[in-house]
């Protein structure tokens, strides 16, 4: 993830650490902390830039661009 979320051209700059927060090998089931350093307040900038969707589909290009 580190990899992934640092090279991001969207959110490489705001990127600063991965953390696994839990892991379970009975589902195969991880759970990570990301976090950014954002700046201050910009309209716009955590509804658009930081919201949960975007951040997951950087990791799901990441991994659509490798297949």
């Amino acid at each position: 993830l580190t990899d992934v979320y640092s090279s991001s051209p969207a959110l490489g700059r705001y990127f600063r650490s991965a953390q696994v927060v839990y892991f379970s090998n009975e589902n195969s089931t991880v759970s990570y902390q990301l976090e950014f350093s954002v700046p201050p307040a910009t309209e716009g900038f955590m509804e658009n830039m930081m919201n949960s969707d975007f951040i997951r589909n950087v990791l799901r290009q990441n991994i659509y661009d490798e297949e």
